[in-house]
């Protein structure tokens, strides 16, 4: 029986998430995409606290136009905005089992142009 996109998506997850871990030197970047909206969270895995997050959600971003694509990139310009001031210029990247294309990739490209490196 052929699987649904959801539970494809969660076996790429948990395949992932074997390997990749957030450390306080270099924490964890898991990015979340639904239907309308997308989130960002920095987190670190070993005293399993978020470090910081932003969503699409936000006040700033409410009023901003454009397509969900642009959207992502306001989200990942935001994201390394507010880690370099936090003081995080290394993160691992985590797609959370999403494809690297699209929404994800523009949000990983425009974190990358804000100052993160992966």
């Amino acid at each position: 029986m052929a699987l649904t996109k959801r539970e494809r998506r969660l076996r790429i997850k948990r395949r992932v998430r074997k390997s990749i871990s957030g450390t306080a030197e270099r924490p964890r970047m898991s990015v979340f995409r639904s239907n309308k909206q997308i989130s960002v969270q920095i987190i670190d895995d070993i005293t399993k606290k978020t470090l910081l997050s932003i969503s699409s959600l936000a006040k700033d971003f409410v009023e901003k136009s454009g397509n969900k694509t642009e959207q992502a990139e306001f989200i990942g310009q935001a994201i390394a905005e507010k880690a370099v001031t936090a003081g995080i210029s290394e993160v691992v990247f985590d797609r959370n089992g999403y494809l690297y294309h699209g929404r994800i990739k523009s949000l990983a490209d425009a974190a990358r142009k804000g100052g993160l490196k992966f």
